[in-house]
């Protein structure tokens, strides 16, 4: 809880002091937050955690012109994967998905910066947007 759900708080009550108007926050939740899947029980309840947080800090903060948004990306390969993964589960990683694989970052990246712009997202605060293959 402290590292997955405690720095999010911090970090918005540090920031947002400094974030002007029209300005946004970004935060990171997880399709598994949104799903709960039972092998995952921690990590989806400080994922889903995360995504409650940036819904009411969001409600909050649009008074002050301050938007608000999460990305809830599905399985992305990262180089931390195969440190906690067997051989096998690697080759699976991400095969449940529609579209049979994990995503790249450079996959999901696009969608944070949308979430920046402010001509591509002015009217979007408070929302949890999954990207999970599908």
């Amino acid at each position: 809880m402290e590292t997955n759900l405690y720095g999010y708080f911090f970090m918005a009550q540090a920031a947002v002091p400094h974030v002007k108007e029209r300005g946004v926050i970004i935060n990171t939740g997880s399709v598994t937050g949104m799903f709960g899947p039972k092998e995952l029980l921690d990590y989806s309840v400080t994922k889903g955690g995360i995504h409650a947080f940036t819904r009411a800090l969001a409600a909050n903060l649009i008074s002050e012109g301050i938007r608000m948004n999460a990305v809830a990306p599905g399985p992305v390969w990262t180089p931390l994967n195969p440190s906690d993964k067997t051989a096998e589960d690697i080759t699976r990683f991400g095969s449940d998905t529609p579209m049979g694989r994990p995503a790249q970052p450079e996959e999901i990246a696009p969608t944070y910066v949308c979430l920046a712009s402010l001509q591509c997202s002015s009217f979007i605060t408070g929302e949890i947007l999954p990207i999970a293959g599908g």
